[in-house]
């Protein structure tokens, strides 16, 4: 089987290779990539000292004793385009993207 893709305008052939995980050893939670990613996939949340992940309360008054760092993860994968704008801007490179099969 052959990945999806498609042609641009100007003829030239593009593979999307989509989001499939992010290294949360690595993620630094410095939220560049949720700002560059306009599709809602990502999602900030804290890792617990268990490991675990705790979800935020959404605003900058977060309780910041029920986490020990913050980390992105995948949220609405569905949504994702396969444009890699995140693991462009990732200082950390702690992206994974694949592309899918037609």
């Amino acid at each position: 089987m052959s990945a999806f893709t498609v042609t641009l305008p100007g003829g030239k052939v593009w593979t999307p290779k989509f989001v499939g995980e992010i290294d949360q050893e690595k993620c630094i939670g410095c939220g560049r990539c949720y700002k560059v990613c306009g599709r809602e996939v990502l999602e900030m949340v804290g890792i617990n000292e268990d490991g675990e992940m705790v979800r935020l309360a959404g605003s900058d008054e977060d309780d910041e004793d029920e986490y020990d760092k913050k980390v992105m993860s995948i949220a609405n994968v569905e949504n994702c385009v396969g444009c890699e704008a995140c693991a462009k801007i990732c200082p950390k490179q702690c992206y994974t993207h694949q592309a899918v099969a037609a």
